[in-house]
């Protein structure tokens, strides 16, 4: 049976605008999943060294059932809509902070241990959906296969991302460091975007993954101790502030649909 919603984009085209609103939502994921993980599960399910494991645990599955439902919803939409799209990401940024802390605090796997394992997923989900529909081209997303597989690499994106933040944020570079660090790699793809013939592909799924972990450094420096670098900012506050400012954008700055058109990678 031919699928009815062939032909038919639901992602943003890769406007400026895409890309603001996607660090900001990222930052969102961390003090939200923060927020949950760390401040009110971390505090209700005190047991004596263990709270961070509930914490994390219980959030993952919290902001996971979030996700599944919002990815429904959005593989089953007849059309593009930004409103939509922009909360299955944050479900997905929020989901992804909670899972990598778990499998890098709670399991034990370290950072290093959780980036490689997270990165072998993500490449394993790139390879299966490329074999599965002939390209990983965002810009080819006109079927609910291809938007399926475009949801699980996300998602492995983002819990990549979180771990690979906190990982660089942990070391001698700091959260403000970290956040320098992954603005300049972002920089960089930028120009080899506007001055070489880099596959466009490739560059996109590099950007997509490094807002990530430039937002899980930007989201820790607002909200961790000054002891620990960060401003002390409240948990909830800076997810408020950081949610107002994706609504607006949603609001006032117009999106469209990509292409749709099947591209080959």
């Amino acid at each position: 049976m031919k699928d009815p919603l062939s032909g038919v984009s639901k992602v943003p085209a890769l406007t400026l605008a895409f890309w603001i609103i996607k660090i900001l939502a990222t930052t969102l994921g961390e003090t939200a999943g923060d927020a949950v993980s760390m401040g009110w599960l971390g505090e209700t399910t005190p047991r004596a060294g263990n709270a961070g494991l509930n914490g994390y645990l219980v959030g993952t599955a919290f902001f996971g059932l979030f996700l599944v439902g919002f990815v429904w919803f959005q593989i089953r939409a007849r059309r593009f809509h930004p409103w939509l799209y922009w909360a299955t990401i944050i479900a997905s940024t929020t989901a992804g902070t909670t899972l990598a802390d778990f499998a890098t605090r709670s399991v034990g796997l370290g950072y290093p241990g959780g980036s490689v394992l997270l990165l072998s997923l993500m490449l394993a989900s790139l390879f299966t959906w490329y074999r599965a529909v002939g390209t990983v081209d965002v810009d080819a997303i006109d079927t609910a296969r291809a938007e399926t597989f475009y949801w699980i690499t996300i998602t492995f994106s983002q819990t990549l991302g979180t771990a690979l933040g906190d990982w660089v944020a942990d070391g001698a570079l700091g959260y403000s460091g970290g956040a320098l660090l992954f603005g300049a790699a972002l920089a960089l793809l930028g120009v080899l975007y506007l001055a070489t013939r880099t596959s466009r592909v490739l560059l996109f799924w590099a950007a997509f993954i490094l807002t990530r972990p430039l937002g899980a450094t930007v989201g820790d420096f607002l909200d961790k101790p000054f002891a620990k670098g960060g401003l002390e900012f409240s948990r909830p506050l800076a997810t408020g502030c950081l949610a107002l400012a994706i609504a607006l954008l949603i609001l006032f700055v117009p999106q469209r649909a990509g292409g749709g058109h099947g591209r080959r990678a």
